[in-house]
């Protein structure tokens, strides 16, 4: 099963990636590209580049990143196992209020005819469901302008790292009325949080990471992987590259590991080629080809792996404009292309993920 790729294909693929990586002005400074299938097979693998731009250091498939949004697989995952034991459910929004009450209370961004922002109830309680499929209201700063325009002068930093800065915000549509990528996944990793009665790291580590092997991914990244840390980058409008500060600085310099909020939205660093270890899982129908632990239930997995909200369209496979363009790529449009995953018909049996991610903006 391993040998899906053949070398002419791999050949080509490796130029293909280096293309980008390559010459005095990259359009890409470097990454790392990973492919496994259900069996845990790794069928192409390329580092390519440098981890920053014009630095020394290559990449490699040893480079760590911060994951960023790749963290609300292992939060879903961990949601679902909850599921799966009874101790939360999809569509109870009174045990989610209960475990919860923040939510209960939380109003509506809503724009006034005159321009004004003013906070109204909400009219639909929230569900756990919503908070995992991105339709409770919850949003980004960098992607919506009213919330952005709501929380200044002061401002909510999307990044910081800080609880209150997380979840500390209204909502900016009516729960259940449509699609908004925004912070209800991290809600989702506080209620693992408290049902369980651990920190969601400790959780993850227990009853994900340790299965299935693997070793680097974590909230509190230790000294081994800060040092292999790829850098990040932004384009100016010009589309130059430049470096940047990482944008998501707090487990890099917090020495103390239990004041870090452990964001089940974005707060995960660690290498690509581990990660790989979740969606082989995932395409395995919840149990790791390779280790034999099994994290999920058949059933579970293709719950997961069927869309929820056939209702609502998909912003994330659309361009929108950015509400705060200096944290994009190329102007003020942006897209999410980090995940693919690939599942095929049975008499291919295979499926492959695609993890793709560059050494500039997660």
């Amino acid at each position: 099963m391993a040998n899906l790729i053949s070398p002419e294909t791999a050949s080509a693929l490796r130029a293909r990636i280096d293309l980008e990586t390559s010459g005095p002005d990259p359009k890409i400074p470097g990454l790392v590209y990973c492919a496994v299938n259900r069996d845990g097979d790794i069928i192409f693998s390329h580092a390519s580049g440098t981890t920053a731009l014009g630095g020394k250091t290559p990449m490699s498939m040893d480079t760590t990143f911060w994951l960023a949004s790749f963290t609300k697989t292992a939060t879903g995952i961990a949601c679902m196992q909850l599921i799966e034991q009874g101790r939360l459910a999809l569509d109870d929004h009174d045990l989610i209020e209960r475990l919860a009450p923040e939510l209960r209370d939380v109003q509506v961004l809503e724009e006034q005819p005159n321009g004004s922002i003013t906070l109204v109830h909400k009219k639909t309680p929230i569900t756990l469901k919503m908070l995992l499929t991105h339709t409770s209201g919850f949003g980004y700063t960098f992607s919506v302008p009213k919330l952005r325009d709501w929380s200044r002068p002061t401002g909510l930093d999307d990044f910081s790292g800080i609880r209150s800065d997380t979840l500390n915000r209204p909502l900016v549509h009516q729960p259940g009325t449509t699609f908004e990528y925004g912070t209800g996944v991290d809600w989702a990793g506080v209620l693992v949080e408290r049902v369980t009665g651990q920190s969601l790291e400790d959780y993850f580590q227990e009853h994900i990471f340790q299965p299935l092997g693997i070793q680097t991914i974590s909230f509190r990244p230790t000294n081994d992987v800060k040092a292999r840390l790829a850098t990040m980058h932004h384009r100016d409008p010009s589309g130059k590259l430049h470096i940047r500060d990482h944008l998501y600085r707090a487990p890099l310099v917090e020495e103390d590991p239990d004041k870090l909020f452990c964001m089940g939205g974005a707060g995960c660093f660690g290498a690509p080629i581990e990660y790989c270890n979740l969606i082989a899982t995932l395409l395995n129908d919840g149990t790791h080809p390779k280790t034999g632990a099994q994290l999920l239930k058949p059933e579970t997995v293709e719950l997961m792996l069927t869309d929820q909200i056939p209702e609502h369209p998909r912003h994330l496979n659309e361009f929108w404009e950015s509400a705060k363009p200096d944290l994009t790529n190329q102007g003020p449009i942006m897209t999410y292309e980090d995940t693919i995953v690939l599942r095929c018909s049975e008499d291919v049996e295979r499926g492959i993920y695609t993890a793709l991610r560059e050494s500039r903006n997660a």
